[in-house]
């Protein structure tokens, strides 16, 4: 039977799937697949000579000679080779474009880790609003009070919300966040006279952990897991010497699992004297229920990208807030925000501080849409979100877990992590053959091969913002291809086959992209 007769429709979530697993003939929708599929033009093939996409009034100022400005030394010989083309074609090329990539506006996203959940439409206009928008960031603080004070209780509301004592916004995303952090915490052991060398991190960390260790300087030990997912508490303590500054981990892990020792975790970690550090990318799950402070964390960071709806990845930019406890407080990036009775201020006197970590005070907009969600939730609204996220993803474990191996049979909290183990073992169909199907089926594909301590992993969140319907036809998709990969293995291995193109070589798509359109392929 050919692909073709295999692929659900994309019309009806759920009914395609349902058809295709019982091998009947359903086409996706045409009209969807034929956008996708057409030819896009590169831009300048979209332009001709002298064609323009402006036009500006006549300069009510005076002409200054070019060679006033640019030394000749400086400036080109020959002009640019950029395209000539009218603001039609400039909308029509980018809006082509924008139909060939898939977006959480158009469908599901199940990444595992990542957290693509739906942003709210509210978030942006309250970013786009003109005084917030057309701040300018070297503004007297008079004509900011509105920034400021936005700024100073969305630090309070994180506080809160974590159980921290103090929150910054610089970091831009994650990642940097991990690394103010740790050159905080590394502020603080020379303050108190100690050179502390080592950083521990599980087996299951994100990429990002030790990483940001080896960036700041520290030599990074790693720590197995438990048959439960939670960290090895004995392997953990082998390790704990007073050569070790910090403990970096993720609470719930990134097996979807909450640590089922983290009281024992952070006591084995002060007892040394170093110090527990969050990973804060899950919090999705327990925002309302229970705080990293209250479980002994000294710091944090929050991927606002993540957590609290704002654009994420190539939308971005993101924002990665970092809180700590009060004795990490001297050590935070300058200026903070601080309020002297009902004026706002940014204090940049502060002798002990690691320094700027970002120019101006992070990414602007992206605290708003953080602020208008925090807002328009309120703290009932954020702890139903993270339950509903909580058992969303239980109930897609229960679903596919007779379909797929299940390493770790526990309760998950957001997320959870399935292997393709039994597939490629038994029909040859690896774990990337059934993400490359699934995108016949209309999804964007899971996170997959991580974390690396599961063999074929698939790693599905799927967010508090889906609805059953979703849920049900992305497990029925998933259950169909479980299906195809023992009746018919070689039309997954060869998937995908409704997309744009076909599976590509992806080595040489990545270094040695073709980007020059054939209009007779």
């Amino acid at each position: 039977m050919s692909a073709r007769k295999r692929t659900p429709t994309h019309e009806t979530p759920g009914a395609g799937a349902e058809a295709g697993a019982r091998g009947e003939r359903v086409e996706p929708a045409r009209a969807a697949r034929d956008l996708r599929r057409r030819p896009v033009p590169v831009i300048f093939e979209r332009g001709a000579p002298g064609r323009t996409g402006y036009s500006l009034p006549a300069s009510d100022v005076p002409d200054v000679p070019l060679d006033a400005i640019v030394p000749p030394a400086y400036r080109r010989a020959q002009p640019a080779a950029l395209p000539e083309v009218s603001e039609l074609d400039v909308v029509r090329h980018y809006t082509a474009l924008s139909h060939r990539n898939f977006s959480v506006d158009e469908g599901f996203y199940p990444l595992g880790s990542c957290t693509m959940k739906y942003n709210p439409k509210i978030n942006e206009d309250a970013a786009r609003q003109p005084g917030f928008a057309r701040l300018h960031p070297y503004a007297p603080e008079e004509l900011v009070q509105g920034a400021l004070q936005l700024l100073w209780e969305l630090e309070r509301d994180m506080a809160e919300i974590t159980g921290m004592d103090r929150v910054t916004f610089q970091p831009a995303a994650g990642a940097h966040g991990e690394l103010t952090a740790l050159l905080m915490i590394s502020r603080y052991f020379e303050e108190k006279g100690e050179r502390r060398t080592t950083v521990v991190v599980p087996d299951s960390a994100h990429g990002t952990n030790p990483a940001s260790a080896a960036l700041a300087g520290y030599k990074v030990v790693e720590v197995p897991s438990d048959r439960r997912g939670n960290i090895d508490l004995e392997a953990l303590r082998a390790v704990l010497t007073p050569d070790v500054a910090v403990l970096m981990f993720t609470n719930p892990n990134t097996l979807g699992l909450f640590e089922e020792q983290i009281t024992e975790v952070a006591r084995a970690v002060h007892n040394v004297g170093a110090q527990l550090y969050l990973d804060g990318a899950n919090c999705n799950a327990i925002l309302g229920i229970t705080r990293p402070g209250d479980q002994g964390f000294d710091a944090l960071h929050l991927n606002l990208h993540k957590t609290f709806t704002t654009p994420h990845g190539g939308g971005g930019p993101g924002a990665g807030a970092v809180g700590v406890k009060a004795h990490l407080v001297p050590y935070l990036p300058v200026p903070t925000v601080e309020r002297d009775g009902q004026r706002f201020l940014l204090d940049g006197d502060r002798p002990k501080s690691i320094g700027k970590v970002r120019a101006f005070y992070g990414n602007f907009g992206n605290l708003v849409r953080a602020y208008t969600y925090l807002r328009t939730m309120g703290a009932a609204g954020l702890r139903e979100a993270a339950e509903i996220a909580v058992l969303n993803a239980n109930y897609l474990l229960s679903r596919l877990r007779e379909h797929y191996d299940l390493p770790y049979d526990r309760v998950c909290k957001h997320e959870f992590v399935l292997s393709g183990r039994r597939q490629r073992d038994r029909y040859r169909v690896t774990t990337k053959d059934m993400a490359k199907r699934l995108l016949d089926y209309g999804f964007h594909a899971p996170t997959i091969y991580f974390p690396l301590i599961v063999e074929e992993a698939i790693m599905i969140e799927p967010t508090e913002t889906e609805s059953l319907q979703t849920l049900d036809a992305f497990a029925e998709a998933m259950i169909a291809i479980a299906r195809e990969a023992e009746a018919d293995p070689e039309l997954v291995r060869t998937a995908p086959h409704e997309t744009p193109v076909g599976r590509l070589d992806e080595v040489t798509a990545a270094r040695k992209p073709n980007l020059r359109w054939r209009p007779e392929t």
